[in-house]
């Protein structure tokens, strides 16, 4: 990922239009007229070898003519031409160009690829960076830059929209320009032959003006890039999404459009969810999500109130809350006293709080005031349709006047009608307050904030350690998969894919092999008690389709019998199928069982993705499942449970038990641990998966298998735990700890090291006196993500108890292009001069220096004189802070230390 030099994009102090025209409507003209009028303050010099001029404006024969090299260049000429003008703008220096021009491969033309390529490959020795081809153009209303050829300029504002569309960014700018709403940019990314979305969210997660970023998607080429971008932007503003492509059709619509393919839907909308982000599915949509999210309103959960002068109106947004599953807000007895004392006696007397229809502004007033003091609600949504009786505008105008006293409240409104309503919804707009133009609307603003707040959540929760539970025997599990890997096999069998999973210490029904019908009966009696046969064949994966599925067999001879029927049936059904056998199995005794299904898939952009959901034999009607990516924690093991229908029967129900819903959240977790550690596997199913108050059991399951893939590759969207990281490190005292990566469920572990620290030693680190770090603080710093930042703990036995406790932890943050880190090492005071932290300090050089970083840095109190000694130790320059004599700035360059040592590849 890189941010390098889209400053000279957004922020240029000279801009040239190649290929301006003067001819009307065409797109130079265009180009030109915004460049030039939409306040940018600096030189916008057009190059045309036919025009001495364009709108007044001397034009230039060509790039060696123009008397200063531009920041930035904005190119509409033929595709052949293009390749050759990056070259030329590249060698004057320029660092940006935002390419307009069509014919780069879209519809999967091999000429537009090649001309794409040498573009690129034009650009690359320069350091340019290229917007496009094939998009609308960028703005930057802040500084007066409209490079694009839009029908009319951005207004300024703090909102940043990125889109792949150009007609999506149109439209979005003539929606936001008669609403008041402005941007803070507005980017086209056309075919993203560069500058994709990851590079955009990481640059306006950091810019200062951009509060929220919109994102318009119909597909993009690196998951684990926008994944890692979009994680680390949405801890600190809002991103919303909409992603085109949703169904078969709009998907190959999206491919010829941007000549690239995408995944499938559920997963991107699982990716959506990981990374939090908040996901709109239309334009409708989109436009009031800006609206929401523009007012900067915030919500703690999903308990509305409503307030209207129509009962009608009450129960269509009742309605949605419910079809939306928010909850109604349950009025607390005083409220309603309250209520009672400024409200007429034919009051609702509940929620929605109906105030009757000839209700006016002060009526209006008393009730949001009476409802707002109400703590059991967590927005108020205020409702209004046109009656004769009453004042649409007035009541508006009370409306504003409680909700400005209020303003940490969520308000949102919605005036029914196109009379009054207009006029009281402008009034609204100007206070930044959220307006809708149904109750429908409104209440799916409501719930935006909700699930904005959801995904905010899963960032941000701490889940318990599963360490102690399981422990996977990879050994075993690779060596049966290199056994069909070796058979050339990319399937395994039943018995090996079970085997497989008892690797991973997930419970499987008690199994045996046979060969013939006659052992089938052998193998019966030996069970003792009601048994099921499947056909074992390496050609059937779906055995129950061909009639290879026998249940609840109470004899060896029924057994016997049964498996030679089989033979016969399959034998009609598939005859060029090899049958190798049949496995006997226990029936399972699991009273109130149900049956789930879990397992892996492979998506074409995401990697794998772990599935749960309703199973049997019906599980394609039924249709009930749920994705993530992993790794899995089981507090997103619940989420992604919590996401199916079948969730609340697990839950209990009458007078069956409730399924122990921990043993499922594990088995979760544990598949998705098998797919993090072996590459091997492609596909997964385990169908059924019996789960009941006693714990699960995997009845089936089939496997598919493939080579592993080599060291480096990008098989996970999310970078999983690197393992490979731990390390035992011994002290001189012969005390001896494992260093290894943070993991998230570190966070009381890190509390409880901070509460070991003295408050010196604190000040020293954080450069400020904490008594205890925050949940929010605690969180984001056990939570990292490992593909752009790095932590390690130092662990050893705790003082007290057998449990463990973290000693020492150590850190960088690396910038997007990976070219320097920022350090940070802690340890226990009662742990310091005893070399724990040297020892850190080495492993974070060394991990940093195998990752390719160029530099890390820190600073540090000039008093803190046993971090500078250990600086100069390890290699560290100083240099003395001017602005601030107490800050010592301390670097080291790792390329001589890349150069001494081999670079070491992670595993994806």
């Amino acid at each position: 990922m890189s941010i390098r030099n889209l400053d000279s994009l957004f922020k240029p102090r000279s801009v040239a239009v190649i290929g301006a025209s003067r001819r009307v409507r065409s797109i130079g003209a265009v180009l030109s007229h915004n460049l030039l009028n939409a306040g940018f303050d600096g030189p916008v010099m057009p190059v045309n070898p036919h025009e001495r001029s364009i709108e007044a404006t001397l034009a230039y024969r060509s790039i060696d003519d123009l008397p200063i090299t531009p920041d930035l260049a904005v190119i509409c000429t033929p595709p052949p031409s293009v390749p050759e003008i990056i070259d030329n703008l590249g060698s004057r220096g320029t660092k940006a160009a935002v390419i307009i021009t069509a014919g780069f491969g879209e519809g999967g033309s091999e000429e537009g690829k090649g001309l794409l390529q040498r573009t690129l490959d034009a650009a690359r020795p320069h350091l340019m960076r290229i917007v496009g081809p094939n998009c609308l153009g960028v703005m930057a209303p802040h500084i007066g830059l409209n490079a694009s050829f839009a029908h009319l300029n951005s207004l300024p504002g703090d909102l940043a929209f990125v889109t792949q569309s150009g007609a999506i960014a149109t439209a979005v700018l003539d929606w936001a320009v008669h609403r008041q709403i402005g941007f803070s940019h507005v980017v086209s990314l056309g075919d993203m032959g560069d500058v994709d979305f990851g590079d955009m969210i990481d640059y306006l997660a950091a810019d200062p003006q951009t509060r929220g970023i919109l994102l318009y998607i119909e597909s993009f080429a690196d998951a684990r890039k926008f994944m890692s971008a979009g994680r680390a932007a949405a801890r600190s503003k809002p991103v919303v999404v909409i992603k085109a492509g949703r169904t078969a059709a709009a998907a190959a619509a999206a491919a010829s459009h941007t000549g690239a393919l995408a995944g499938a839907d559920a997963v991107f909308d699982a990716a959506f969810r990981r990374a939090g982000m908040l996901r709109v599915f239309d334009l409708d949509e989109l436009f009031d999500a800006v609206e929401t999210l523009a007012s900067g309103l915030r919500v703690h959960g999903d308990r509305l109130c409503i307030v209207t002068n129509g009962g009608g109106l009450g129960v269509l947004a009742t309605e949605a809350v419910s079809d939306e599953t928010g909850r109604m807000a349950a009025l607390r007895p005083e409220t309603v006293e309250r209520l009672n004392g400024c409200l007429p006696p034919t009051w609702s007397h509940g929620n929605p709080v109906d105030i009757i229809g000839d209700a006016p502004g002060k009526r209006y007033a008393d009730a949001l005031e009476g409802v707002l003091a109400d703590p059991d609600k967590d927005a108020t949504l205020v409702l209004n349709c046109p009656v004769a009786v009453a004042d649409s505008i007035d009541a508006a105008r009370a409306t504003v006047d409680v909700i400005e006293k209020h303003r940490h409240q969520p308000v949102l409104t919605s005036w029914l009608g196109e009379g009054a309503a207009v006029e009281a919804r402008r009034l609204f707009a100007e206070r930044r307050i959220p307006t809708y133009d149904t109750p429908g609307k409104a209440v799916r603003g409501f719930m935006h904030l909700v699930r904005y707040k959801r995904n905010q959540e899963l960032l941000m929760q701490t889940p318990p350690s599963v360490a102690e539970h399981f422990q996977p025997d990879m050994q075993a599990a690779q060596a049966i998969i290199r056994g069909a890997l070796d058979e050339g096999r990319a399937w395994l069998t039943e018995p090996e894919a079970k085997e497989l999973l008892a690797a991973y210490d997930i419970p499987v029904v008690k199994t045996r092999t046979v060969a013939n019908p006659d052992e089938a009966g052998k193998a019966a009696a030996e069970f003792g008690g009601p048994v099921a046969i499947k056909i074992l064949s390496p050609d059937i994966t779906h055995k129950s389709d061909v009639g290879g599925v026998r249940l609840n067999l109470l004899t060896p001879d029924a057994t016997r019998e049964a498996a030679a029927r089989m033979l016969e049936t399959i034998k009609g059904v598939a005859p060029d199928a090899r049958i190798d056998g049949f496995t006997v199995q226990e029936m399972a005794d699991l009273p109130g069982r149900h049956e789930l299904i879990a397992g892996i898939a492979d998506d074409s952009l995401f990697g794998p993705v772990i599935m749960f959901g309703a199973g049997g034999t019906a599980v394609e009607v039924l249709n009930d499942t749920a994705i993530a990516l992993p790794p899995l924690n089981v507090l997103l093991a619940r989420e992604m449970m919590s996401r199916t229908r079948i969730w609340k029967l697990l839950q209990g129900y009458r007078d069956r038990p409730a399924a122990d819903l921990a043993a499922i959240e594990l088995t979760l977790v544990k598949l998705s641990q098998l797919v993090c550690d072996l590459s091997e596997v492609v596909e997964l199913d385990i169908n059924p998966l019996l789960a009941s108050d006693k714990g699960v059991l995997a009845l089936d399951a089939r496997v598919k298998v493939r080579q592993p893939l080599p060291a480096g590759s990008k098989r996970l969207a999310i970078r999983p735990y690197p393992k490979r990281l731990e390390k035992v490190f011994v002290l001189k005292d012969g005390r001896g700890f494992l260093i290894r990566p943070i993991r998230p469920e570190d966070e009381p572990d890190l509390q409880d090291m901070i509460g070991h620290c003295t408050q010196e030693d604190i000040r020293l680190r954080f450069f400020t006196p904490l008594k205890h770090l925050t949940h929010e603080v605690a969180a984001r710093l056990s939570q990292i993500d490992y593909h752009r930042e790095m932590a390690l703990v130092a662990v050893g036995r705790a003082d007290k108890g057998d449990g463990e406790a973290v000693y020492g932890v150590v850190r960088i943050t690396a910038d997007p292009d990976n070219e320097k880190a920022e350090y940070g090492v802690l340890v226990r005071s009662d742990m310091k001069g005893h070399g724990l932290g040297y020892g850190l300090m080495q492993e974070i050089i060394d991990y940093a220096r195998s990752r390719g970083i160029g530099q890390i840095y820190g600073e540090v109190l000039r008093e803190n004189r046993a971090m500078l000694k250990m600086c100069r130790e390890l290699g560290f320059h100083h240099r003395f802070d001017r602005d601030d004599p107490r800050v010592v700035h301390v670097t080291i360059d790792l390329q001589q230390l890349a150069e001494e040592k081999p670079e070491v590849l992670e595993p994806a």
